[in-house]
C-alpha cells in the first residue's frame, strides 16, 4: 500500500486546482421548474464547487480552470465566482458569436425536491465554452511546475461533455502527475450526458482511460459498476445501494485493477425522502477502511452539490492532516452541511464543519 505524498504548501501558490465547467444554476426555490415566475441565480459545476468549497469553508488557495465566453451572462459568472474566493486567472475566455449559437454559458435548472418529490435538474449547457476546450489551450506546465499545485480535482461530468474534454483533462493529469500533484476524480456518472458520446461503452472507455493517472476516486457503487466496469455480487438491474460490505468488495476489486489508486470514497445515503436522507461515508486508505458516523434522518433542503461538499471536505482533510478518519469525517460533516443550504456550494464555515465532526447539536448559537 502507498500513502499519498503531499507538496509543501510553501512550494505551491495554489493548494487545489480544479478543472470542469462553471454554469448558471437557475433555482425556482419551492416552485417547479415548470411554473417558475422568477429563479435565484447561483453558480456550480460538479468540480467547480470542490475549489469553492475548499476557498470559502476551509480558507485554502483554489483556481478553476474552465472556459467562458466574451459577454455579460460570463461576467456574471465571473462576479460569483471571486464572491466565492476562487482564482480567475486561469479561465480561458473565447469569442462570442452574438446568440451562442457556437459559444455559451451552461444553464442549469435545478429544483430541490421535497417529501415524495425528488429533486429534479434540467441542463442546458450545450455548445458551452468549457466544453470547447481543447488540448494545449492551457499551459498546464506553467500551472503546475512554475506556480504549483498540491491537489488538481476534476470529474467525469466535465468528462462526459464533449469529444475533446477527457483529452483535455488527461493532458492536465499527465502535467500534474509529472510535477508530483495529487489527482482526484470523482466518477459522477450522467447518462443523460453519455448519450451523445457513445453512451455506456464510450462512458467505460474514457473513464478507465483516465483512472489509471487517478491517486484519490471518489464515486458510488453506480459510479464504479458504470464507469469502471467492476460488478460485484449484491448489485441488482436497477443498480440499487450496495451494503456496506458491497462497496468495501467493489474498493477491494478496484485497487487491484488500478494499484495507482490511494484513495477510495464514497457517501452512503440512504433517501427515505427527498427531504429526509441517512447520511455517512466511507474511505479506504493505506490499506485500511475508514467510516464517518451515521446521521439517520438528516433534513435536506438542497441535496444537490452534497458530493462535491464531501469531496471538498475529503481533500481538506487528506491536505491538512494526510488522516483516512479525518479526511472521512470531514466530508461527511461538510456535505451534511452544505444540503440545509440552498444552491450547489456551500455556505458553511470552517467552525460549523468541526463543531459537527466533533460531535456537537443543532441547538441555537447566541
Amino acid at each position: 500500500m502507498a500513502k499519498l505524498s503531499i507538496k509543501d504548501a510553501a512550494a505551491c501558490q495554489y493548494d487545489e486546482v480544479s478543472l470542469g465547467e462553471v454554469m448558471l444554476r437557475l433555482d425556482p426555490g419551492e416552485r417547479r421548474v415548470r411554473n417558475a415566475r422568477s429563479f435565484d441565480v447561483w453558480e456550480g459545476g460538479g468540480e467547480y464547487n470542490v475549489a469553492r468549497g475548499l476557498r470559502k469553508c476551509f480558507g485554502l488557495r483554489t483556481a478553476i480552470v474552465t472556459a467562458l465566453p466574451e459577454n455579460d451572462i460570463a461576467k456574471l459568472v465571473e462576479e460569483l465566482i471571486l464572491a466565492g474566493g476562487v482564482d480567475t486567472g486561469w479561465i480561458r475566455w473565447m469569442p462570442f458569436d452574438g446568440i451562442g449559437a457556437n459559444c455559451r454559458v451552461g444553464l442549469n435548472f435545478t429544483e430541490r425536491g421535497y417529501g415524495v418529490r425528488g429533486a429534479l435538474g434540467v441542463s442546458d449547457r450545450g455548445h458551452s465554452a468549457a466544453s470547447q476546450l481543447k488540448p494545449g489551450d492551457i499551459d498546464w506546465e506553467r500551472l503546475f511546475g512554475k506556480h504549483g499545485a498540491r491537489w488538481l480535482h476534476t470529474g467525469g461530468i466535465y468528462a462526459a461533455l464533449s469529444e475533446t474534454a477527457p483529452l483535455v483533462i488527461e493532458e492536465a493529469m499527465a502535467a500534474a502527475r509529472r510535477n508530483g500533484t495529487v489527482i482526484s476524480y470523482d466518477l459522477n456518472y450522467r447518462p443523460s450526458l453519455w448519450k451523445r458520446y457513445g453512451g455506456l461503452a464510450k462512458c467505460r472507455e474514457v473513464n478507465r482511460r483516465l483512472a489509471k493517472y487517478v491517486d484519490v476516486m471518489i464515486g458510488n457503487e453506480e459510479d464504479f459498476t458504470a464507469c469502471l466496469g467492476l460488478e460485484v455480487e449484491g448489485v441488482d438491474a436497477n443498480l440499487s445501494r450496495l451494503p456496506v460490505e458491497g462497496f468495501q468488495s467493489m474498493i477491494r476489486r478496484a485497487v487491484q485493477e488500478y494499484p495507482n489508486f490511494k484513495v477510495c470514497a464514497t457517501t452512503l445515503r440512504t433517501v427515505q425522502t427527498a427531504s429526509v436522507n441517512d447520511w455517512s461515508a466511507i474511505c479506504w486508505y493505506d490499506g485500511a477502511f475508514y467510516r464517518a458516523p451515521q446521521m439517520d434522518g438528516l433534513a435536506i433542503l438542497d441535496r444537490v452539490g452534497g458530493g462535491d461538499s464531501f469531496a471538498s471536505g475529503l481533500i481538506y482533510g487528506f491536505l491538512t492532516y494526510q488522516d483516512g478518519q479525518k479526511a472521512v469525517d470531514f466530508g461527511c460533516a461538510h456535505g451534511a452541511l452544505a444540503m440545509t443550504t440552498p444552491g450547489d456550494t456551500s455556505m458553511a464555515s470552517k467552525a460549523e464543519v468541526e463543531k459537527l465532526v466533533a460531535g456537537g447539536s443543532a441547538r441555537v448559537v447566541r
